[in-house]
């Protein structure tokens, strides 16, 4: 599966002369960890998250540690002064398995979706636990037909899903397109185990 088929668009965008305080609220109010940060030109040069917006900005409280005479009061900041740059990207047509595994190796949240250097996209950890968990078996059921047509005649394979579990009948002869036709079933996020049998077609 493609970045493009999962990556959650339009994408929000601030750019270097945002105010930290303008892009916390478009966080909060989303429900994003991580905005992309554009130049005037409307080019990615950089990301803020969660936790650049947090970083300095929470004072000890008193009541607890005491006084700190030391703790000076944050002035306004913009993006630009908090951002992480640069920053990792991935293209629309990029396998969302290896996007998988570079969010778990380099713990990242997100990741942009970029058309040269422009962003087109994000794909975060939310969108790969839906493509790859939350499915609706009638949809997988849909989405394996759609894979099998491309193996001889969609007509010979009977789908059905429960579970994440997929049954496929073959009603042809060929051993090794039942073979291919179980791989391509596999392959479709949300599919947990494949089962594919040789079924013998009906002679009336």
């Amino acid at each position: 599966m493609k970045a493009r088929e999962v990556m959650s668009h339009p994408v929000v965008t601030v750019t270097t002369s945002t105010g930290v305080k303008e892009a916390a609220e478009l966080l909060c109010v989303n429900g994003f960890t991580a905005l992309p940060v554009v130049d005037n030109d409307g080019r990615l040069v950089g990301i803020v998250t969660e936790v650049d917006l947090i970083r300095g900005r929470i004072p000890p409280d008193p009541r607890v540690y005491g006084p700190h005479p030391h703790v000076r009061t944050l002035g306004p900041a913009l993006v630009e002064d908090v951002m992480t740059a640069p920053v990792e990207t991935l293209t629309a047509g990029a396998d969302i398995s290896g996007a998988a595994k570079m969010m778990i190796d380099e713990r990242i949240r997100c990741l942009p979706i970029v058309e040269g250097a422009r962003p087109i996209g994000i794909l975060t950890r939310r969108d790969l636990l839906r493509a790859a968990v939350v499915h609706d078996d009638t949809e997988l059921v849909d989405e394996i037909s759609h894979q099998l047509a491309r193996v001889g005649n969609p007509n010979r394979w009977s789908v059905s899903v429960q579970a994440g579990v997929a049954d496929i009948e073959d009603f042809g002869s060929d051993v090794d397109d039942r073979k291919r036709a179980a791989r391509l079933t596999a392959a479709v996020p949300g599919v947990v185990q494949v089962q594919a049998r040789h079924q013998t077609p009906d002679p009336f």
